[in-house]
């Protein structure tokens, strides 16, 4: 990996014009690399490498044995539906309207790193959600679903070779549950349910582009002895079946502060049964979500990244759209 690649990468995340980049004439090449020459005091490439995986996908980053890393980020989500308003009177339709909708998802998370050893990091997520419905003007501030996870790294990092990393992941329902509230009017800001999952993420170098990718698999846990009121009917059971996701993308470097990368994730979602009290059984439907990610890194100071994201929906079942930012805490008691 040469200096320039060493020293200039951040993070990247978009595509579009930077391969024209590349076509430089050599001169120009030369004189970019002598100016982004490493210099006394600059960080060394493998940590810079480093913090390009911890700024774009914590999957491929792990902490060094003993040392912490504190990360504060803030998404918003958007989607946008459309609700159907019926009212039927001695069978007959009386009232059809179609009337629009949007929720509003807002997102504070901490999340927390420890190096157990060198090829091992164990993590938690803690989120704060603000969610807000505009149809019916509803509205829920509270804890989302806590998070823990486990990442290890069984081959040591060879430069020029490809990177793997196991990870394994928990998701408690410390959220508000959308099975146990008055669906008419409350919010959830959970899934309702424990899930357990696992998968394995790659990552290889070549200069000056880093690209990256990861499998995933997650079982959600049943749900019994719920007792929330639907309509005539009371809800006592919840499958939520299993997901499969996958994602791939790359990072590319700008300059030395900043760096752009694109990423997109495809995830299906198993049909979720429900059961009732008096026997009955309702089905949701599995889902398809496809989403891309375009995010900038731009470097504040020699030890810090703050990174700022873009999400697009690709599906119908997908958030029409989301932004992002995120940046490490660095207190005293914290060091890397």
């Amino acid at each position: 990996m040469n200096r320039w690649f060493a020293r200039g990468v951040i993070l990247v995340s978009m595509a579009g014009p930077l391969s024209g980049m590349a076509l430089a004439d050599e001169g120009s090449v030369d004189q970019a690399r002598e100016a982004l020459a490493k210099q006394e005091g600059d960080k060394d490439a493998s940590r810079q490498l480093e913090e390009v995986f911890q700024a774009a996908e914590k999957n491929y980053s792990l902490q060094k044995k003993g040392s912490h890393y504190l990360l504060y980020s803030f998404d918003y989500t958007y989607t946008a539906d459309q609700r159907l308003d019926l009212a039927i009177t001695n069978g007959s339709v009386r009232n059809l309207d179609i009337v629009p909708s949007a929720t509003h998802y807002f997102t504070n998370a901490f999340s927390y790193d420890f190096g157990l050893l060198d090829n091992l990091t164990v993590g938690t997520r803690i989120p704060l959600v603000v969610k807000y419905d505009t149809q019916d003007e509803l509205s829920v501030y509270d804890f989302g679903d806590i998070s823990f996870t486990g990442r290890w790294q069984p081959f040591a990092y060879v430069p020029g070779k490809m990177s793997t990393t196991l990870f394994g992941t928990l998701t408690s329902k410390t959220g508000v549950s959308p099975y146990e509230i008055d669906i008419n009017e409350q919010l959830s800001t959970g899934s309702g349910y424990y899930s357990v999952g696992g998968g394995a993420s790659l990552s290889k170098v070549l200069d000056p582009v880093v690209i990256f990718g990861s499998v995933s698999a997650t079982y959600n846990l049943p749900v019994k002895g719920l007792q929330q009121v639907r309509g005539a009917r009371l809800l006592t059971e919840v499958d939520p079946g299993f997901g499969l996701s996958g994602s791939a993308g790359f990072a590319y470097s700008l300059s030395y502060d900043i760096s752009l990368s694109i990423s997109a994730q495809l995830s299906y979602t198993d049909e979720t049964l429900l059961s009732f009290s008096n026997g009955d059984q309702a089905v949701a439907q599995d889902q398809m979500t496809g989403f891309l990610s375009l995010s900038l890194g731009t470097r504040v100071s020699d030890t810090t990244i703050v990174n700022t994201s873009l999400g697009i929906g690709l599906t119908e079942d997908a958030p029409d759209f989301s932004l992002g930012v995120s940046l490490p805490i660095n207190f005293s008691g914290l060091k890397e």
